[in-house]
């Protein structure tokens, strides 16, 4: 039997309206983020770009046998961004390569932050020894160099996408692992806590019903910040030749172009499209992850 409120309304109804009013506040708040915004818009159009590049451009883009034009032609009516060293259309290589870049820097920030938020949470809540030992390693991690740590792990294995996104999420989460056990410390000492335990609640029920839904803001945050540098981890590694070559991503684009000499031919064409995308992308991210943050992080957020 449901039971209701003095009002008739049931719990679940009450909790669901509770999160659409929770919903509509946050973007209240995001709105008044204009920078925030601006991001937000780069993404959702990159987004619904990569998403409907089969239309736009076809799946047989990159094929060097059926390219459609000379090798290095520069920019023209017919192709407004110049050809690759196979003839290939350089727009649609660009476009087609958002799906790679993109799908990979979001594979690898929830890869991050997942382990990041596992350790985070476990070592806040547990503390002692089990602690120690997680934040020495965690430690360890920081004071690596993460490239060489991404570099070290991409060339040891094979080289695919899945190669990439673990290579950069095993080296990137240590900065979240820190954040989130920091801010579990700070719940764990909040009255409710206390009374979930004096009532019998278990670690599980402490960690997944208390902790976690109130360092989420801070993971959401984090994320979005990852995503940006996920993305220039992964054209890096493209760059290096690290990546997988049977795809097309736009670090994989400056590779080629790097390997057939546009930088000393003056070739810009085969340059710039693909390194103007990754920094704009990465900047939308990062203006999202920040106007995020500055919503839902009360020590930031400030009323307008």
């Amino acid at each position: 039997m449901t039971t209701t409120t003095g009002t008739g309304t049931s719990p679940r109804a009450l909790a669901r309206q509770r999160r659409r009013a929770s919903v509509a506040r946050f973007w209240r708040q995001y709105r008044a983020e204009r920078a925030g915004l601006y991001g937000l818009t780069a993404l959702a159009l990159c987004a619904l770009l990569a998403l409907f590049a089969p239309l736009f451009v076809g799946s047989d883009v990159s094929s060097v046998t059926d390219a459609p034009g000379r090798p290095m032609q520069s920019p023209s009516a017919e192709f407004p961004l110049g050809t690759d060293q196979f003839g290939r259309d350089l727009l649609g290589l660009v476009v087609w390569g958002s799906r790679v870049s993109l799908l990979v820097g979001l594979l690898a920030a929830v890869l991050s932050v997942a382990i990041g938020t596992l350790i985070g949470v476990t070592a806040g809540h547990f503390r002692g020894w089990y602690a120690t030992v997680m934040m020495r390693i965690t430690d360890w991690f920081l004071v690596m160099p993460t490239l060489v740590l991404a570099i070290a792990l991409a060339t040891v294995m094979s080289r695919s996408l899945t190669t990439t996104v673990v290579a950069i999420g095993v080296t990137t989460w240590p900065t979240t692992a820190r954040l989130v056990r920091a801010q579990t410390l700070a719940v764990e000492t909040r009255p409710y806590i206390e009374r979930a335990r004096a009532l019998g609640g278990g670690h599980w029920h402490i960690m997944s019903r208390h902790v976690l839904p109130n360092v989420m803001p801070l993971v959401l945050a984090q994320t979005t910040l990852i995503i940006s540098s996920a993305i220039l981890a992964e054209a890096t590694l493209a760059f290096l030749g690290l990546g997988d070559p049977t795809v097309v991503s736009w670090g994989g684009l400056l590779q080629d172009a790097r390997e057939a000499g546009a930088v000393s031919a003056g070739d810009w064409w085969y340059l710039v499209p693909p390194g103007i995308a990754i920094a704009v992308v990465a900047l939308a991210f990062t203006l999202c992850g920040r106007a995020v943050e500055s919503v839902l992080n009360p020590r930031l957020g400030v009323s307008r």
